[in-house]
């Protein structure tokens, strides 16, 4: 089963609308007072290319024995049998289990991508594109990872380890 990336939340839409404005109105500038303001402009769109490219995931496919994670540029593949937990977890649990975080990584544009350092669980593996609905992913050997699939439900039953 795929499922794609969810769709973007309000808060992270109106912030990614903004900073893609950003290099528009370097190259307007650009127009009116002097060509250099073109540099900026270019630097900006080849980061956000890159993101788009390298961070922001395209879709979580549950495979009988793998999860795999789909990028345009990339694919990884976490072994089912390495999941120990799955859960939909909302904003103020994941507070209350996490502590306080921190993004390291990109984020803003289309979301935050990368990790999130927290004072309770140390570095987590981050992929979302919503402030809530979270997926928890709990792992035997290596982080644990929170991503925001659509349908984060069907997700969650699709994924879940079965005994």
């Amino acid at each position: 089963m795929t499922f794609r990336l969810a769709p973007m939340s309000p808060p992270i839409l109106a912030l990614t609308l903004v900073l893609l404005a950003l290099p528009v109105l370097f190259l307007a500038a650009a127009a009116v007072w002097t060509p250099l303001l073109a540099l900026p402009a270019l630097f900006m769109l080849v980061i956000y290319l890159w993101i788009w490219l390298r961070y922001r995931p395209t879709a979580f496919v549950v495979r009988p024995r793998t999860l795999e994670v789909m990028w345009p540029l990339m694919r990884r593949e976490i072994p089912r049998d390495d999941i120990s937990a799955v859960r939909v977890i909302d904003r103020e649990t994941l507070r209350r289990e996490v502590g306080w975080g921190m993004r390291v990584g990109a984020g803003g544009l289309f979301g935050g991508f990368g990790y999130l350092w927290t004072t309770n669980r140390g570095l987590v593996r981050m992929y979302v594109s919503r402030t809530d609905h979270f997926v928890w992913i709990e792992r035997k050997s290596d982080r644990p990872w929170l991503i925001t699939p659509d349908q984060p439900e069907a997700f969650v039953r699709a994924l879940a380890p079965h005994d």
